[in-house]
């Protein structure tokens, strides 16, 4: 789990930098993002990631297209 972690530590830097997201962990080791109009959480569990996020409606049109980024992110960083 200590690398997993650190792997998504490294996924939230990488949001901030990209898309300005601000990120917390919460005390459940669950890690959540937002910015406007987007907003989210990756929670950690052994051999799996879950990813949530809810888009407010200026970004409803894109749910595909960013559905395949998340997949293609997470396939190149983890798979």
């Amino acid at each position: 789990m200590k690398k997993a972690r650190l792997a998504a530590e490294h996924v939230a830097v990488d949001l901030q930098k990209e898309f300005d997201f601000s990120y917390v962990w919460d005390e459940a080791g669950v890690l959540r993002f937002e910015r406007t109009g987007v907003r989210g959480q990756l929670t950690l569990a052994k051999h799996e990631v879950t990813v949530q996020v809810k888009l407010g409606l200026f970004y409803l049109p894109f749910k595909a297209a960013l559905e395949r980024e998340i997949h293609e992110y997470f396939d190149q960083r983890f798979g």
